[in-house]
């Protein structure tokens, strides 16, 4: 294995991230709002732009999808259970012991074990629970058919709440382990280069050195 500077987000993966991640932090924003967490807003406008953004996300989601699956690159969130228990330890105890982590990223499995099994039930769980509800919560009126309406919808608020507690759980690890390791300003660059230091394979690098030289990058000089 080689290292190599590689690009290895392209630019709809940037541009769907931080599209994503303002979109996300407008619904919690609002969201907290809508469940009186605070007042910052007023409640009107609060729902009106919760449902503008879970909309927007939605279609976001819809072209993301398309692209994850016409591009392959869905198979980087498939979890393995090889490493996983390693990866665990790593960041429950490792970590702050300064122990080098046990997976290194690779062109073609972004993600370690824990992080791909974490996406895994993000895509496949959380958020089609959260869309779900979202979409029975929004259309009330056209579903309300007498007294068992109220608890069914009870029942819609509170996954609906679950789920964005977990999903906002997630937002605050994310933010938490972007600070670690080499540090926020590292962890952050690749997603707005779209370029990150990897190990290829010399098949792979010789691959990219005659399809695509224009995703290598040289090695920047150690300090």
């Amino acid at each position: 294995m080689t290292k190599r500077i590689v690009k290895v987000y392209p630019r709809f993966e940037r541009l769907w991230h931080w599209t994503q991640a303002l979109l996300i932090a407008v619904l919690m924003f609002t969201g907290l709002r809508v469940s009186g967490v605070h007042a910052f807003i007023p409640f009107g406008p609060a729902v009106m732009l919760h449902t503008l953004a879970a909309l927007t996300l939605l279609v976001v989601w819809i072209f993301a999808t398309f692209w994850l699956f016409t591009t392959g690159t869905w198979r980087q969130f498939l979890p393995k259970v090889e490493g996983m228990l390693a990866t665990a330890r790593y960041y429950a105890y490792g970590i702050f012991k300064g122990e080098e982590p046990p997976y290194q990223k690779q062109y073609w499995r972004k993600h370690n074990p824990l992080q791909a099994a974490t996406y895994f039930g993000l895509k496949w769980v959380v958020f089609p629970a959260i869309w779900v509800t979202g979409i029975l919560y929004l259309t009330y009126n056209f579903w309300d058919s007498g007294a068992d309406s109220a608890f069914v919808l009870a029942v819609v608020r509170n996954i609906h709440l679950l789920a964005a507690y977990v999903i906002f759980a997630f937002v605050i690890a994310h933010i938490y382990l972007l600070t670690t390791g080499h540090g926020f300003r590292d962890h952050v660059r690749p997603m707005v280069t779209g370029y990150e230091e990897i190990d290829l394979t010399p098949e792979q690098e010789a691959y990219f050195e005659a399809n695509t030289p224009d995703r290598l990058k040289p090695l920047e000089p150690a300090e």
